[in-house]
């Protein structure tokens, strides 16, 4: 049995946040859901609406031999504003705040001292969350994997597909790997 470690990130729209950790090695599983709020299996349109308090996140599972938490926090705060309260781009609301949730509570000393290390770094405080996972709500199937599904949707070539390219410039990940 591998090790394996769960760790929940939202940087704005999950499918986003799900199609930059399928770049990784060491990224075993993805699973776009909701969590953060406090209504129980909500639905899209729910979390949509404002009013579940939850934020769209993506599960990463991952091996800890193969990528640290220090790596997937470099990916995380890399791939989106994590000065910008509730809105990523044209994508706004509170379901599209930046939030880490962890399992694991040595994860939690990991997670804010990755922050202060990087706060010098904005001209803006960071107003990502750190809270410990309370519940995480999978959601509906045509979310996973949505950008592989659906990468001639205009959402995906404008605002996925240029994502994933500047991730995989920072990170040295050529096109023919992935």
């Amino acid at each position: 049995m591998r090790n394996v470690k769960r760790i929940y990130f939202g940087a704005g729209c999950f499918w986003c946040t799900e199609a930059v950790y399928k770049l990784f090695d060491g990224v075993i599983s993805t699973l776009p859901g909701y969590s953060g709020g406090h209504t129980k299996n909500p639905t899209y349109k729910e979390v949509c609406s404002g009013t579940t308090g939850h934020a769209e996140v993506v599960k990463v599972e991952y091996d800890p031999t193969k990528i640290t938490l220090e790596k997937l926090l470099d990916i995380f705060f890399s791939m989106h504003d994590p000065t910008s309260k509730n809105r990523q781009g044209e994508d706004v609301g509170e379901q599209y705040r930046s939030i880490i949730l962890y399992e694991d509570d040595a994860d939690k000393g990991v997670i804010d001292s990755y922050i202060e290390s990087i706060r010098h770094e904005y001209k803006k405080p960071i107003v990502t969350e750190v809270v410990k996972l309370k519940a995480f709500y999978p959601a509906e199937d045509y979310h996973k994997d949505y950008y592989e599904n659906n990468r001639l949707q205009p959402y995906c070539m404008l605002v996925i597909a240029p994502k994933l390219k500047k991730i995989m410039k920072k990170f040295s990940i050529s096109d023919k790997q992935h």
